[in-house]
C-alpha cells in the first residue's frame, strides 16, 4: 500500500477532486433535548468520531458578541497584536504551529479556560482589547465547559459508566486542563490553512463562521467538507477518549483549507483533564487489563508528547500497548 505524505493527500483531494463535498446526511446531528441523545451521540463517536450538536441552549446574542469581538482583534494592527504574543503556551501567535515546523496560513489566540490558572499572554491579550471581550471569553468559555460535560455525561450513561460523572468530572474540576483556541484564516487562494491533525483532549467543541473550510477524513480514508453552521456547534472525539473507550471511538482527523472568498473565523474548546489524571482504558468497558490497547499514561505525559511531534504524526503511537513501550522519545 502506498504511503501519501500529508501534503500528496491534501493535493489528491483538493486539486483532483476540488469540490470534496458530502451529502448532507454524512453528519449525525444531535439535537441535545432529544431523550435519545446518549444514544445517538454514543453511535456518532463510534461511527465518525464528529458530529453536529443543536437545541444546545448557548444564548445567540454571546455568540454574535464573541464573533464581533474577535473579528475585531484580528483586524488590530500587527504591532498591536504582537503585544498580546507569542504564545508561552498562551497568546497571541501567527502561522507557526507547534514547535516541529508545521505551518499554516492562520494567526490565533489561545487561552487557558481555567480561571484558576492565570497567564500573562491571557493579560496581555486583554489589554489589546475592551472589557466586554473579556466578559463575553469567560462567559463563552463557561457555557463550553457546560457544554462538553453534558455530553460527557450523557456518554457515561449510554455507556453504562459508574458514576456518569466520571468523564465530565474530568473537566468540571479545579484542575482541568482546558482550553480555547480562536483562529483566523484570512481569504486568500486555497492553501492549508491547518494541517491534518487529530486533537489530543477528550473532546473538542467547535464554533465557526460561515466558511466552507473544515475538513475530516472519515473511515475509508476519503476527506470531507463539513457544511458550516454558525448557530451550531460541532463536536469531535479526541485522542484521550479514545483511549478510554479502548478505541471504541475513533479520534478524528481534521484539517482547515483557506477559502477564496472569505476569511475564516472558528473558536474550539479543548475540554482537557487535570494534568495528573492517569489516562487508560476504564476498567467498567475493558475489565481485563490484557485486552488493553493501551498503556497507561498521565495527562501531562501525553500532552508533552503529542506537543512534540509534528501534526500528521501518530500521536498515539508510542503508548499503543502492542508496540515496545518507551518514554524515551517523549
Amino acid at each position: 500500500m502506498v504511503v501519501l505524505s500529508q501534503r500528496a493527500t491534501f493535493e489528491s483531494n483538493l486539486y483532483v477532486n476540488p469540490k470534496c463535498k458530502p451529502s448532507p446526511a454524512l453528519i449525525p446531528v444531535i439535537d441535545l433535548t432529544n431523550p435519545d441523545a446518549k444514544t445517538l451521540i454514543v453511535k456518532a463517536c463510534e461511527e465518525f468520531g464528529f458530529f453536529k450538536v443543536i437545541n444546545h441552549g448557548v444564548r445567540p446574542d454571546l455568540l454574535t458578541l464573541l464573533e464581533q469581538e474577535v473579528t475585531k482583534f484580528f483586524a488590530l494592527h500587527q504591532s498591536l497584536k504582537d503585544k498580546a504574543g507569542p504564545p508561552d503556551p498562551f497568546g497571541y501567535g501567527s502561522k507557526r504551529i507547534g514547535p516541529n515546523g508545521d505551518v499554516g496560513s492562520v494567526e490565533y489566540i489561545l487561552l487557558n479556560a481555567n480561571p484558576h490558572l492565570p497567564s500573562h499572554n491571557t493579560t496581555a491579550i486583554f489589554m489589546q482589547t475592551p472589557a466586554n471581550f473579556r466578559e463575553a471569553v469567560e462567559e463563552y468559555m463557561e457555557e463550553m465547559k457546560e457544554m462538553a460535560s453534558k455530553i460527557l455525561e450523557m456518554v457515561a450513561e449510554e455507556l453504562k459508566i459508574e458514576p456518569k460523572e466520571k468523564l465530565s468530572k474530568l473537566v468540571k474540576v479545579r484542575e482541568s486542563d482546558s482550553c480555547l483556541r480562536m483562529n483566523h484564516y484570512p481569504e486568500k487562494e486555497q492553501e492549508m490553512g491547518f494541517g491534518e491533525h487529530t486533537d489530543p483532549q477528550l473532546i473538542s467543541v467547535l464554533r465557526s463562521n460561515e466558511t466552507e473550510s473544515l475538513q475530516i477524513c472519515v473511515k475509508d480514508g476519503s476527506w470531507f467538507t463539513v457544511p458550516p453552521d454558525h448557530s451550531s456547534f460541532f463536536v469531535s472525539v479526541g485522542d484521550t477518549l479514545q483511549v478510554m473507550t479502548n478505541g471504541r471511538f475513533k479520534s478524528v482527523k481534521h484539517r482547515v483549507i483557506t477559502d477564496t472568498k472569505r476569511s475564516r473565523l472558528s473558536m474550539i474548546y479543548f475540554a482537557g483533564p487535570p494534568l495528573t489524571e492517569m489516562i487508560a482504558p476504564l476498567s467498567c468497558l475493558v475489565p481485563n487489563q490484557d485486552d488493553w490497547l493501551y498503556n497507561e499514561f498521565t495527562w501531562s505525559l501525553y500532552k508533552s508528547s503529542a506537543y512534540k511531534t509534528k501534526l500528521g504524526d501518530h500521536r498515539l503511537g508510542l503508548f499503543e500497548k502492542q508496540l515496545p513501550f518507551s518514554l524515551s522519545n517523549v
